[in-house]
């Protein structure tokens, strides 16, 4: 059966909780948001965007995609975003893989396959470092240097940025 012929009549979609349910504020730790509606729309945009081979995996999914959010832990709208689109990065990139391994693939389509499987691998790694980028965890640069003070000598730590040099004073008669 062909990828084509799976998907004929295959709809997803995620459980929507509108703003005035009960619920409301819980979908936080998946989304980023305090809106709900939000929320629900990130996890309807990964779902839409995720391959489903049978109908009876969409309970499944849900719970996949849901749990992965969460455990990115987004804690604004723009990290729940970001997460979305690693998560979906995650998903194509791994179907590239599954088709890749086909036996019935021909070389040129499995070389096709993993090309776009190293692509999206490509863009995890940079849709991470943006998200820990945006955390404010990424590389920082410190530079640690050997500094003697003896006694009655003073010393600062931290930039400091000099007028000039000693050889461009000019003295005055």
């Amino acid at each position: 059966m062909t990828d084509a012929k799976l998907m004929e009549g295959a709809k997803v979609s995620a459980p929507v909780v509108p703003d005035d349910d009960p619920l409301a504020g819980k979908l936080q730790r998946i989304g980023g948001s305090y809106a709900d509606d939000f929320n629900t729309e990130i996890i309807n945009q990964v779902l839409r965007a995720t391959w489903l081979v049978e109908s009876g995996q969409r309970d499944r999914m849900i719970a996949t995609v849901t749990t992965a959010l969460a455990g990115i832990g987004p804690k604004d709208e723009l990290e729940g975003m970001i997460a979305a689109q690693l998560v979906t990065a995650h998903n194509a990139t791994m179907e590239c893989y599954r088709r890749a391994m086909l036996r019935e693939q021909t070389t040129q389509a499995r070389s096709e396959n993993l090309n776009q499987a190293n692509k999206l691998s490509r863009t995890f790694a940079t849709l991470l470092e943006a998200l820990n980028r945006h955390r404010g965890k990424g590389q920082q640069k410190v530079t640690v240097e050997h500094v003697h003070v003896h006694s009655g000598g003073q010393a600062v730590v931290g930039v400091v940025e000099g007028r000039g040099t000693r050889g461009s004073l000019e003295k005055e008669d």
